[in-house]
């Protein structure tokens, strides 16, 4: 028990240091902005099918789940801002950090773990170069940048479901849903979900290069060091999100 309260403390200190690392090297020039744009473009770009497939069935299953489960209370005419406030405060900033950071988060610990068994992380070391700099640095950018814009873009996806459920199910008139979100919504839920984001994006992009940077034991430990980055990426997910909720309440 001891043992194991002894490594976990010692593996969040690492963790706050990489962060702290990786926060310097992402705030002081010279900055590699090619890097930067790749990264974007493999974090973030390819993963827009995935969180817009995610966020756009996660509004129908909404709407329908929410229209059909309380139809004595006519909710129907009121699905628009159920839909919208749902998934602008929570339903889409959580999926799109479980879903695409489970995905480049493995990508991410798959990639550092290699160079580390391989030693190529000690060869950049005895080239005076820190891997912070050259490779934490343009995953966090590329993270913190994307993961809001693809929260963005899944939020309005997902009320787009919720709409096609409306419309096409439920016989709710398109300006009525319409107008239903416009007045439901408001600035501070539409804040609220990418002020999350972006901690998520942060929190994940960490965990996983953590992981990467200390994976040992060859193929084998790069395989644990995937899964347990996909696992504790959840579980943090979860629990910052409890915590950033009761945080925006009472800073609200």
């Amino acid at each position: 028990m001891l043992r194991d309260l002894r490594a976990a403390l010692r593996d969040f200190g690492e963790l706050a240091l990489l962060g702290w690392r990786a926060l310097i090297a992402l705030l002081v020039p010279p900055w590699e902005v090619g890097a930067w744009l790749r990264q974007m473009d493999l974090l973030g770009v390819r993963s827009l099918a995935v969180a817009g497939v995610t966020t756009l069935f996660t509004g129908m299953v909404l709407a329908l789940q929410t229209a059909l489960s309380l139809p004595e209370l006519g909710i129907k005419y009121y699905i628009g801002s159920v839909v919208g406030k749902s998934l602008t405060r929570e339903l889409g900033p959580v999926l799109v950090a479980l879903i695409v950071g489970g995905r480049i988060g493995s990508g991410m610990t798959a990639e550092l773990g290699t160079m580390k068994v391989t030693e190529q992380i000690d060869a950049m070391r005895s080239m005076a170069a820190d891997p912070v700099k050259k490779l934490v640095a343009p995953k966090l950018a590329a993270t913190v940048l994307m993961l809001p814009a693809l929260t963005v873009l899944g939020d309005a996806l997902g009320i787009l479901g919720g709409l096609l459920i409306a419309v096409f199910q439920l016989d709710v008139s398109l300006g009525l849903y319409w107008n239903d979100v416009l007045r439901g919504l408001t600035l501070e839920d539409l804040l609220s979900g990418v002020a999350k984001s972006f901690f998520f994006a942060f929190c994940l992009c960490i965990i996983a290069c953590h992981k990467g940077l200390t994976a040992r034991g060859g193929a084998d430990g790069v395989g644990r060091a995937t899964t347990d980055t996909v696992v504790w990426i959840s579980i943090m997910v979860i629990v910052l999100d409890f915590f950033l909720t009761k945080l925006f309440f009472i800073l609200g």
